[in-house]
C-alpha cells in the first residue's frame, strides 16, 4: 500500500468536488489501486488547512464544513490564515499538488507559481488549471522533465471526456496524422438546438444560459477561445510540440445563422465547432471553426453538451470517443482519475 500525500490549490466548485470524491472513494482507491490518498493540505484564497502528519486532514468533515458556507482557514486547529499557496506547498512538501483555481490566459495567475512551485518541491503535478500549460507549457515541461515531475492535465483538456488518455495511451506506438474534437459543450449544445429545433442563435444562448450549461458572460465559449486552448495543450502533448495561442487560427459560432444550418441540413452536412490538429507535409497546422461535416462523421452524432474527440491513425484506422460529463464533477472526477494514475503501479 502506498501513501500519496495531497495539497489541493484552489477549493471552488472543482476543488470541492474533488475533495468530495476522495473522501467518498478513499477506501474503493485502496483496493483496486493499493493506494492510500491523503489530504495534507487544502489552500483557497484566504488561507489554507494544514495537516501534514498522517493520517492527514479528515476530508469527510472538512467537506461538510465547507458546505456549511465557512471558509477553509477557519476549520478546525488546522487551519492558517493568509498562508498562500506557495508557502503552503513549499511547508508541506507533499507527493502531488493537485491545481483547481480558476483559469488565468493573460499571465497564469497564482496556477502559474503553484505548477513551478510543486514542480521544484519535485511533485507530481495534477491540474484543472488550463491557463499556465497554454501559456508557460515549453517551460514547465522542461523543468518537469529535469526534475522528474510528471505533468498530467487531462482534466484540463475536456474534463471527463478521456483526451489525452486515449492519444498517450491506447494510441501509444501509433503516428497520428490528426485530430477533430468538439471540446466545448456550450457551443455543441447551441449548435444542436439550432439544428433540431430550428432556433436562432441567441435563443438557443439563453436556454443554454438558463440551463447552466452557459456562463453569463458566454464569449470564452462562443468565440472558441475554450477549444482554443484545449487544442493547443493536445496538440502538445500528442505531437511534442510548444504551441501557443499565437499558433491557432481562431473562429467561433457567433454568426452561425438558421439559414447556414438550414442550407447544411439540405445538404446532408451537420455545422459543428471543431478544433482541429493535423500534420500537412513537415508542419502542424491547428485550428478552430464551425465545419460541415458529413452525416457520416462520427462526431456529427454528438449532440447536446456532450463533446467528443477523433484521432485518425497510421496502424488502428480512425479512434472516436465521445460523451464525457460537462460539470465541476466532471473535472473534479477527471482530476481524481489523473492522480491515481499517476501513482498506481
Amino acid at each position: 500500500m502506498k501513501t500519496v500525500k495531497v495539497v489541493l490549490c484552489g477549493c471552488g466548485g472543482v476543488g470541492r468536488n474533488f475533495l468530495q470524491l476522495m473522501a467518498e472513494r478513499k477506501e474503493e482507491v485502496k483496493d483496486k489501486y493499493a493506494l492510500n490518498l491523503e489530504l495534507s493540505a487544502a489552500v483557497d484564497v484566504n488561507g489554507a488547512v494544514i495537516n501534514s502528519t498522517s493520517p492527514g486532514l479528515p476530508v469527510a468533515d472538512l467537506v461538510a464544513f465547507l458546505k456549511q458556507g465557512n471558509e477553509i482557514q477557519t476549520f478546525s486547529d488546522f487551519g492558517e490564515k493568509g498562508i498562500s499557496g506557495v508557502e503552503t506547498i513549499r511547508q508541506v512538501k507533499a507527493d502531488v499538488m493537485v491545481e483547481a483555481t480558476p483559469t488565468n490566459l493573460i499571465d497564469g495567475g497564482v496556477g502559474k507559481a503553484h505548477v513551478f512551485e510543486a514542480i521544484d518541491q519535485e511533485m507530481e503535478v495534477v491540474s484543472a488549471n488550463k491557463g499556465p500549460f497554454v501559456l508557460f507549457y515549453r517551460e514547465l515541461f522542461a523543468r518537469a522533465r529535469e526534475k522528474g515531475c510528471g505533468l498530467h492535465i487531462s482534466a484540463a483538456t475536456a474534463a471527463a471526456l478521456p483526451t489525452l488518455d486515449v492519444g498517450l495511451t491506447c494510441l501509444s506506438g501509433t503516428r497520428i496524422s490528426s485530430i477533430e474534437g468538439i471540446l466545448n459543450g456550450t457551443t455543441n449544445y447551441i449548435l444542436s438546438e439550432m439544428k433540431t429545433r430550428d432556433t436562432a442563435y441567441v435563443t438557443a444562448l439563453k436556454q443554454a444560459q438558463d440551463l447552466g450549461i452557459a456562463e453569463t458572460d458566454p464569449s470564452y465559449d462562443v468565440e472558441g477561445k475554450d477549444t482554443a486552448n484545449k487544442t493547443v495543450l493536445i496538440a502538445n502533448r500528442l505531437f511534442v510540440k510548444a504551441f501557443g495561442l499565437k499558433d491557432i487560427i481562431v473562429e467561433g459560432i457567433t454568426r452561425i445563422t438558421p439559414d447556414d444550418i438550414r442550407n447544411a441540413t439540405r445538404e446532408g452536412k451537420i455545422i459543428k465547432l471543431i478544433g482541429t490538429a493535423e500534420k500537412v507535409k513537415d508542419q502542424i497546422k491547428l485550428s478552430v471553426a464551425p465545419k460541415r461535416l458529413d452525416e457520416k462523421h462520427p462526431l456529427a452524432s454528438v449532440n447536446g453538451p456532450e463533446k467528443a474527440i477523433t484521432y485518425m491513425t497510421d496502424t488502428m484506422g480512425n479512434i472516436t470517443v465521445m460523451g464525457g460529463k460537462s460539470s465541476p464533477v466532471g473535472a473534479a472526477a477527471a482530476l481524481l482519475k489523473d492522480l491515481i494514475n499517476a501513482f498506481k503501479k
